[in-house]
């Protein structure tokens, strides 16, 4: 009798079991029937975060505001006329290509997470710069124009060092690591989610910057992007990992081994 209920007990622990795996399939299946592959295995969380925070974190730090505002900035520092605001236009793609050239001839000797520690740094140390020069601005358009030319030319000089250290980080480096980290089976749906998530973290910038601006100033905005910016230094540090001169499935296997 003892043995026929052990038996039975053995039988039943084999059934729910085989219940259970049929039920975590079946999930997978869910998953992979709404194309959502990319949320049923924990391996693909770790390629999910760094891709997404690096395409949330490219918009966030304020590149889009601080374009938006170049030619203002620009102006202040003496470029008034239409002819100067076009020069500057120029000048300032032509700024942009070359530190991108910059970015595409060294990131494979210099690697991945250097370009974006230094880079996201220094685009950190132009926005405190900002925020210092629109306190000056502010303070000498209340007083006297002539009065904040220093404090204008500084923000100018921020203004190209956000561009140049943006060109040879985020710009062009978060795109890359996306097309690296994410496993051969998921990979078209992780970029176009981390595309998505870029576009979208874009808008919601360009939506909340003039309300942002007319709550609590350039100058606060200009620190708040600074502050987010040390926070996207930190995750770059712990989370990205280095890429370089590794296969897509040497990468790959970075993930198997968490």
């Amino acid at each position: 009798l003892a043995a026929a209920e052990l038996d039975e007990m053995a039988h039943n622990l084999q059934q729910a079991g085989a219940g259970s795996n049929s039920s975590g399939s079946s999930g997978s299946g869910l998953l992979s029937s709404l194309g959502l592959e990319l949320f049923g295995n924990s391996r693909y969380y770790r390629p999910l975060l760094v891709g997404m925070s690096l395409m949330l974190f490219q918009q966030i730090t304020g590149q889009p505001s601080v374009l938006y505002y170049a030619s203002q900035i620009f102006e202040r520092a003496g470029f008034a006329g239409g002819k100067d605001a076009a020069g500057v236009a120029v000048l300032l793609g032509g700024f942009k290509l070359l530190m991108t050239l910059v970015a595409v001839a060294s990131v494979d000797r210099l690697g991945r997470r250097p370009l974006l520690l230094f880079g996201v740094s220094g685009m950190v140390a132009a926005l405190l710069a900002l925020t210092a020069a629109q306190g000056g601005v502010d303070a000498a358009e209340a007083a006297a124009a002539a009065a904040g030319g220093g404090a204008a030319w500084l923000s100018a000089g921020a203004l190209l060092l956000y561009v140049g250290c943006y060109q040879i980080s985020f710009g062009p480096i978060s795109w890359l690591i996306v097309g690296e980290v994410f496993p051969l089976a998921v990979r078209s749906q992780a970029i176009a989610l981390a595309t998505f998530i870029n576009f979208a973290s874009n808008f919601g910038v360009s939506l909340v910057l003039p309300t942002l601006q007319d709550t609590v100033g350039m100058q606060a905005t200009y620190g708040l992007f600074a502050g987010i910016g040390v926070l996207a230094v930190a995750n770059i540090y712990y989370n990205v990992p280095e890429t370089k001169n590794k296969t897509l499935e040497q990468i790959e296997e970075l993930w198997r081994k968490e």
